[in-house]
């Protein structure tokens, strides 16, 4: 629905990037990550989820639930490689396929002219016994086969080699050139049928050009090891070098030898090793190197032990990984939050910037972060934000961190303002500006530019039509309301409605909550009443669904929904029934996924295993789980929400636990783990845990004076059984 378009306003953005430049920023982008890594490791334990194979008889080749086996003893990027094991028979075949993880933004576009591949046989291979390999692009052009032996000597026993395969012998094949630089698949396939068993191991699959004089990085320096009840956190500095695309973990344990335990991507500095046992001691070193395995020399060594921890610290624990993501993975010039990384790094999301803002208030209060940073860092924010690109006050959903313009994302006709984004980032700028309260010119100076920011917004501008009953999504400086989008709920647009009734300079009548979000006088049914497992429910979204989880998570982590209740609903008591019912939906397990249970609940919108689902109870299931979706639900089900905190950490943590806490999704049915983190889904986890134990972004929010009166402008009564 959201999309940017090409703005041609050259002398604005050559300002824009001048200002930007005036400050140094340290190297934290994926640095060309996502244009040359085909594969590393998988993520999944036992088989790699992106990969398929088929098998005619004779031949035989080794599968674990129709994918390719990971191998975990010898690798060249930790903690796995990829495992082919096949006997090729005259009259058999067999192919396998290695699939490009495609996740949220990545841009495929590799811009190397060789395949690159690592290979490993115990026992040797003689270069004529390898597979043959092709290629398909992401359009499903595809190239002849070659003789992968073509490109390599005989492989020595116990030895890994690496092989280069120039991009330009792969001779198109199908009806449509075969796109090199757009390559989504590699498929190996039955070469020479002699008849014998072979293993093979495949690992660091790159795209890049032929390297030239290569050189040793500098060593880094690990400046932080610290353990908590089953994982270690690793941080270190490391100079920049471009040359660098991976940092290599060394782990020791029981004073054995250091052997390697994973990698990190260059210009991310921390690593999570989960080791499982609450009673371990390890130590570690760290190496930086190139991929073609020119390495630093090592770190020196750091160890630190993992311990018992009471609930409370791990609520904490949780709270501080969740806000690294907007600490430690912001895009640097405005400080803001990236949709999500690995992913395109110039893209800023503005509703999960929002959500990182009520993120950084927690940091600031739990000292994750020192407050004076955290008033700098948002003092940056709203710098950019006042410089960058609005239509009539409202940002868009998307913008270029280099120049602060509206970015090409979602749709054509979504070029221009997004007012829900917008009300997600105010919800959090309005918090800060109470929580940072202090008399000193930084404070004063950031509370003003919030201010200044919230008054411009024109909110009254997007009453759309001409009876001007509701509020309307979007609006484009090029086609205007062409996306005719109503804001009516039950959804996650209550606070778009409450930020517009009380806006002090552009405000829309209190009615407009009646008329647009409750929708009264129109087919559309809101508030319909159902019972799932005993569980009454005021809101029900669509035919039989309570709906996603984020409905009662997005609008409410500023907006406190306590005592009081409108003819619908008592909003604080719906929100608790419907993580309550996601709960009875994953132990009644009506489709028998693997893994759901009282302690592995929380179905949400989010990512899973295709692409984007909005996942919910009922209706919309194919055993995806978002950690975010139960864990944000603490301030409504904080005994439940616990359960599924401990289960996924203690339990699934060593995949389902990394650098910014709770990895986005995980699919057991499917063997599937989720290998990016999102802006949109990490802070909720924060912020409402926060809600839960102090009711802090709750208070700050709704101390801002014009949040006083809301529940009656709109209509809402003290819920006289609370």
């Amino acid at each position: 629905m959201r999309i940017a378009r090409e703005a041609k306003r050259t002398l604005a953005t050559i300002v824009f990037i001048a200002s930007s430049l005036c400050i140094s920023f340290t190297a934290r982008a994926d640095q060309n990550y996502s244009q040359q890594v085909f594969f590393e490791n998988s993520l999944s334990p036992d088989s790699y989820f992106y990969s398929a194979g088929t098998i005619s008889a004779p031949s035989t080749l080794k599968l674990i639930d129709g994918k390719l086996p990971v191998e975990t003893s010898n690798f060249i990027s930790g903690p796995n490689a990829l495992e082919l094991q096949w006997q090729s028979m005259p009259n058999g075949g067999w192919d396998a396929e290695i699939y490009l993880y495609t996740w949220r933004n990545r841009n495929i576009d590799f811009p190397g002219d060789n395949l690159y591949l690592w290979l490993y046989a115990k026992d040797g291979i003689r270069a004529a016994d390898l597979p043959k390999i092709a290629l398909r692009d992401i359009a499903r052009n595809f190239t002849a086969q070659l003789s992968l032996g073509s490109f390599t000597n005989d492989l020595a026993p116990g030895k890994w080699t690496k092989v280069r395969i120039p991009l330009a012998k792969f001779s198109t094949a199908s009806l449509l050139p075969f796109e090199p630089h757009r390559l989504a698949a590699i498929i190996l396939a039955q070469g020479a049928a002699d008849g014998s068993a072979h293993t093979l191991s495949i690992d660091d699959i790159r795209i890049e050009n032929a390297a030239e004089q290569d050189h040793t990085p500098a060593a880094p320096q690990i400046t932080e090891a610290k353990g908590y009840e089953r994982h270690i956190d690793l941080k270190w500095k490391a100079p920049e070098d471009p040359s660098v695309t991976q940092y290599v973990i060394y782990r020791s344990m029981h004073g054995d030898p250091f052997q390697p335990i994973g990698v990190q991507r260059y210009g991310v500095n921390r690593f999570a090793d989960f080791l499982g046992d609450p009673h371990a001691t390890a130590s570690y070193k760290i190496s930086a190197r190139t991929s073609s395995l020119q390495e630093s020399a090592q770190s020196a060594a750091a160890t630190a032990s993992t311990h018992p921890m009471s609930d409370d610290e791990l609520l904490t624990m949780v709270q501080e990984a969740s806000f690294r993501y907007y600490w430690e993975a912001d895009e640097p010039k405005s400080g803001m939050a990236r949709e999500n990384t690995p992913g395109d790094d110039d893209v800023i999301a503005l509703g999960a910037s929002g959500f990182g803002i009520m993120a950084m208030v927690v940091g600031a209060d739990r000292n994750f972060a020192p407050r004076e940073e955290v008033v700098d860092r948002l003092l940056r924010i709203t710098d950019f934000l006042a410089r960058a690109d609005r239509y009539h006050g409202v940002w868009p959903h998307f913008l270029s961190g280099k120049t602060g313009h509206v970015l090409a994302v979602f749709g054509m006709y979504d070029d221009g303002a997004d007012l829900v984004e917008t009300s997600f980032l105010m919800q959090g700028l309005l918090t800060a500006r109470q929580y940072f309260n202090k008399d000193n010119e930084k404070e004063q100076r950031l509370r003003n530019n919030i201010t200044k920011l919230w008054e411009g917004v024109e909110w009254d501008w997007f009453r759309a039509t001409p009876n001007k009953d509701a509020l309307y999504w979007h609006w484009s400086p090029d086609y205007a309301f062409h996306i005719a989008n109503r804001l009516q709920g039950w959804n996650e647009v209550m606070i778009t409605y409450l930020l517009a009734i009380v806006s002090p300079t552009h405000p829309v009548p209190g009615s407009l909550y009646r008329t647009g979000y409750t929708a009264e006088g129109t087919p559309h049914t809101y508030g319909e009443r159902h019972t799932y497992y005993g569980i009454q429910l005021d809101m029900n979204y669509g035919p039989g669904s309570p709906g996603p989880l984020f409905f009662t998570q997005y609008s409410y982590q500023g907006y406190d929904p306590h005592g009081w209740r409108d003819k619908y609903t008592d909003y604080f008591t719906n929100n608790r029934n419907e993580a309550l019912i996601s709960q009875a939906y994953s132990i009644a397990n009506p489709l028998h996924m693997k893994g759901y249970g009282v302690d592995a609940w929380g179905l949400t919108a989010v990512d899973g295993p295709r692409g984007y689902r909005e996942y919910k109870p009922f209706t919309e299931d194919d055993g995806t789980i978002a950690p975010t979706g139960a864990i944000s639900s603490y301030a409504y089900t904080p005994h439940q929400s616990l359960l599924a905190l401990k289960h996924f950490y203690r339990d699934l943590g060593a995949q389902v636990w990394d650098i910014y806490g709770f990895r986005d999704a995980f699919n057991q049915q499917e063997n599937w783990y989720s290998g990016i983190t999102m802006g949109l889904n990490q802070a909720p986890m924060a912020v409402m845990i926060e809600n839960g134990r102090t009711g802090l972004i709750w208070k700050c929010f709704m101390s801002n004076p014009e949040m006083a009166h809301i529940q009656q402008t709109i209509g809402l009564e003290p819920d006289s059984s609370k």
